[in-house]
């Protein structure tokens, strides 16, 4: 799994503290992501080419809205 120095946040979090938003970590062979305001809880774990299909299913559903 990715160590915490491997985790960055999305430049869309905001101001203040950034706490409002998800953080994302880099591996060969995966990507990971987890709750920034939960970092020690779950992560979700995509395989590298099926991270581009989630990030494209998430605006289709924002711009639905």
């Amino acid at each position: 799994m990715a160590t915490p120095d491997n985790w960055r946040k999305s430049s869309y979090s905001g101001g203040g503290d950034g706490n409002a938003c998800v953080e994302i970590a880099h591996r060969p062979a995966h990507i990971a992501v987890r709750d920034s305001k939960a970092p020690a809880r779950a992560t979700l774990t995509f395989p590298t080419g099926a991270f581009g299909a989630f990030l494209d299913a998430l605006k289709r559903t924002s711009d639905s809205r």
